[in-house]
């Protein structure tokens, strides 16, 4: 059938696009591995350079292993009969056909983590390991998952089942109550997460150092911004990396340092990242990522709604009996092979809200500091300063790091 051959030749082509990026990152970070940049070579040993070289090959390597790994599932889901086998399995053991869908792709996902698990497992305890990052314990992450499986049965199912009694009885238009209650779920999410959902998995504790406190509220002051506190994760008990980010939505904000960022900045650069943060709430950065989130939910649900009237969808992708809950699972795996072909264009927008989070940063604090403080990150991160800009322009959602100290850099006060 025609759709077949045009999905393969898509996931070919994507294949093959990400592979040769992927040569093109090993062989840029080779080529500059034995030298530092000579924007930062006061400020980086080389052996901290090299091991950044080092370290992100190593992820670039296993991501090749994944992505054929993850290809060759996606063929066997579909063409190979994957999805209609566990279609039948699951119209045996259940007769209601809401239930027999969701069923279907709750399996179908958990199916997929567990089969994704040696490729985590081996980032966790090899790559992480072996260049120092990681922490976690294995207990640790037989916990992480567990809690992860039982919420997504939590809150997944009950969510699915709407969304496949909308699909089934709402008519032509069902597309449109999908979409606004996906949106109303995703706002939802973004409300109760800092409260409800990050502290399964986190320890959060109020920030304690008075000093500091009294600084950052004064910035808070100034740019206008409200929250339910400052808060220091235990990022620490998982990995030695360092972040920090605000999250919430309305009056639940939170702004969350890792406990790692707090041991290798001071005050001021701790000023400078959050001025960063804070800048992406004052250039409305999340209200349009909503926007633009609801406008392509809303384009994709319009499109998947012409798709599950097409029997050549369907069996195009390896599905014998068209069901909504088979349309749903094939759309997002169709999707997952065309997301590849217009990453660069989300990789843009993002990198440009970070140079704007940048610039507000800079007009509410030094941007020396901040320069300083992404230095420190880039070398305790083990983050390259040698990316190929092809590779990064696909990948990359914040600038490669000589581009944006660059950029900084002409914010200084002459």
């Amino acid at each position: 059938m025609w759709f077949s051959y045009a999905f393969v030749i898509a996931l070919s082509g994507a294949i093959i696009l990400q592979w040769w990026l992927n040569q093109r990152q090993l062989r840029h970070i080779a080529r500059f591995r034995a030298q530092v940049p000579e924007a930062f070579a006061d400020r980086i040993s080389l052996a901290a350079h090299q091991k950044a070289a080092d370290y992100t090959s190593a992820k670039v390597r296993l991501g090749q292993l994944e992505l054929l790994y993850s290809s060759a599932l996606l063929l066997l889901w579909t063409l190979g009969g994957g999805l209609d086998w566990l279609d039948s399995l699951w119209s045996h053991w259940l007769d209601n056909s809401l239930w027999h869908g969701v069923a279907f792709v709750i399996s179908m996902m958990i199916i997929g983590s567990l089969l994704d698990l040696p490729f985590s497992i081996y980032r966790t305890f090899v790559i992480e390991t072996r260049y120092g990052f990681n922490r976690t314990k294995p207990l640790l992450f037989v916990s992480d998952l567990i809690k992860g499986m039982m919420l997504t049965l939590a809150i997944g199912t009950p969510l699915l089942w709407v969304v496949l009694w909308l699909m089934e009885s709402a008519g032509a238009l069902w597309w449109v109550y999908v979409w606004a209650v996906w949106m109303g779920f995703s706002l939802l999410m973004m409300f109760v997460y800092p409260t409800w959902i990050a502290p399964l998995f986190n320890k959060f504790a109020p920030l304690e150092d008075a000093a500091l406190r009294t600084r950052i509220e004064q910035l808070l002051q100034r740019c206008g911004f409200t929250s339910k506190g400052i808060f220091i994760m235990d990022g620490s008990k998982r990995s030695s990396h360092g972040n920090a980010y605000f999250t919430g939505l309305g009056d639940n904000k939170r702004i969350v340092f890792f406990d790692t960022l707090l041991k290798s900045l001071q005050a001021d650069e701790i000023e400078a990242v959050l001025a960063h943060e804070l800048g992406h709430f004052k250039r409305k950065h999340i209200q349009k990522q909503v926007i633009a989130m609801a406008v392509m939910t809303f384009i994709s649900l319009a499109v998947l709604g012409l798709l599950v009237q097409q029997d050549w969808f369907f069996a195009g992708l390896g599905i014998q009996s068209p069901s909504m809950h088979a349309a749903l699972v094939l759309f997002i795996l169709l999707m997952s092979v065309l997301g590849v072909y217009v990453q660069p264009l989300f990789s843009y927008f993002s990198r440009r809200h970070e140079f704007e989070a940048d610039d507000f940063a800079a007009s509410q604090s030094d941007a020396r500091d901040l320069i300083r403080a992404l230095v420190k990150l880039y070398e305790e991160n083990a983050s390259t300063l040698t990316p190929d800009p092809l590779y990064s322009a696909f990948h990359d959602s914040h600038p490669p790091a000589p581009v944006r100290i660059a950029h900084l850099s002409t914010k200084i006060p002459v």
